[in-house]
């Protein structure tokens, strides 16, 4: 009699083992997606944005836009049987560069971001399924100096104006003449007696800064 209770004890923890096991069976089946497949994979697409476009937003960064004779680097990848070597060169007078396949694109008038674009756009699809291009420029300055805290050249990287390169070289210094300030175009030309103060103000418009200026700042005497 003493053995009944044993053998039902037994026989609950087998029946409570049986529906753990079979409860782990019978869940559901975990599904996997391994993203190889060629329909998802942006590598293998025709569409000229997919593989490349990525590479043709990165950034001549910050919207400078190219013109004639700058020079200009332009690198390629993607192409593993016919590599496209890279084009170190300048822009021509007509705002023009060559490469290989394509010839003639136009490059000036262009941001490197367009211009990457442009270039995708001739190679993929119709040469290649996959393309990153990255276009570089030559950087460039404006230099600011006279009477400002941080006299030096500073990388111009768009739109820009007299006000703020000055914030940019560490402001004026107590002996500057605000309203006597000079800009010295790249061509030569000079806008001179720029009034910084008025400027500040909201009294005058404030003159632009392009690559190449140089901005002085004068030295008051009173």
């Amino acid at each position: 009699m003493k053995r009944f209770p044993v053998l039902i004890e037994k026989l609950l923890l087998l029946l409570a083992l049986m529906a753990l096991v079979s409860g782990c069976q019978t869940g559901p089946t975990p599904t996997f997606s391994s993203g190889w497949g060629s329909g998802s994979d942006p590598l293998f697409s025709n569409d000229p944005l997919a593989a490349g476009a990525a590479g043709a937003t990165n950034g001549l960064r910050g919207g400078i836009i190219i013109k004639p004779e700058d020079p200009i680097t332009i690198t390629f990848i993607g192409p593993e049987i016919t590599p496209i070597a890279p084009f170190e060169g300048r822009v021509s007078e007509k705002g023009t560069i060559t490469l290989p396949l394509i010839g003639t694109v136009q490059a000036a008038g262009r941001t490197a971001a367009e211009l990457e674009t442009d270039i995708h756009a001739a190679y993929v699809p119709k040469y290649y399924v996959r393309l990153t291009v990255t276009v570089r420029g030559q950087e460039r300055y404006y230099y600011v100096g006279g009477e400002v805290k941080v006299p030096n050249k500073y990388p111009w990287v768009g739109e820009i104006t007299v006000t703020k390169v000055i914030q940019t070289a560490g402001d004026f210094t107590d002996w500057a003449n605000k309203k006597k300030v000079t800009v010295t175009r790249a061509d030569g030309s000079t806008i001179r007696s720029i009034n910084c103060v008025r400027i500040l103000e909201g009294k005058s418009p404030d003159v632009p800064v392009y690559a190449g200026d140089k901005i002085h700042v004068p030295r008051r005497y009173f």
